[in-house]
């Protein structure tokens, strides 16, 4: 007897699996028949070719390049000052040593804070204007989603084949843009 009834409910499962089968074959035969159109882009080629990037990188330069060098003029100078003591420090008395090292560990702190400061400004800045770069490419990768109508557009992958790069198309919308000043 329960052998005729876990061979009922064994063919019941059977049919319902079939069944189940059945209908997701039939629904997922449209899906494979219409072609997806996938885009990729490569956002590190952007940020780096794209001129309104490049812009972005000169104008940080051009912004932070003045402390930059008087931070390295600084560390050029406590050093030579370093060097300077360590050579005098044989002939120097105990208290004109001593006040000289504690000036050179406070130059050195004070450096050191500026130099803080300094990546802080130009970290805060880069972002500010990598963000503003990344707003302008998605908003020229949005257009070719729209203009060519994509299904799928990616920008982080693993691999990604030629054919579906749009990379290029990113880029001269952007140079597009920069050179009509927007």
């Amino acid at each position: 007897m329960k052998t005729f009834a876990m061979q009922r409910t064994s063919a019941s499962f059977l049919s319902r699996w079939i069944a189940i089968a059945t209908l997701t074959a039939a629904t997922a035969v449209p899906v494979a028949a219409q072609e997806l159109k996938i885009g990729y882009v490569n956002s590190e080629r952007v940020l780096r070719e794209a001129n309104p990037a490049k812009a972005a990188q000169a104008k940080l330069e051009a912004e932070f390049s003045k402390r930059e060098r008087e931070l390295n003029d600084a560390t050029g100078k406590l050093k030579a000052a370093a060097d300077k003591l360590e050579k005098e420090a044989p002939t120097l008395a105990e208290t004109e040593r001593t006040r000289r090292q504690r000036e050179l560990v406070e130059q050195d702190r004070d450096l050191q804070r500026k130099r803080r400061e300094f990546q802080e400004d130009l970290n805060q800045r880069r972002n500010e204007e990598l963000a503003a770069v990344v707003e302008r490419a998605n908003r020229a990768i949005k257009q070719i989603f729209d203009s060519e109508k994509y299904d799928l557009i990616l920008q982080e992958v693993v691999f990604a084949s030629s054919r579906v790069d749009i990379t290029e198309k990113v880029i001269r919308i952007l140079n597009a843009a920069a050179g009509a000043g927007k």
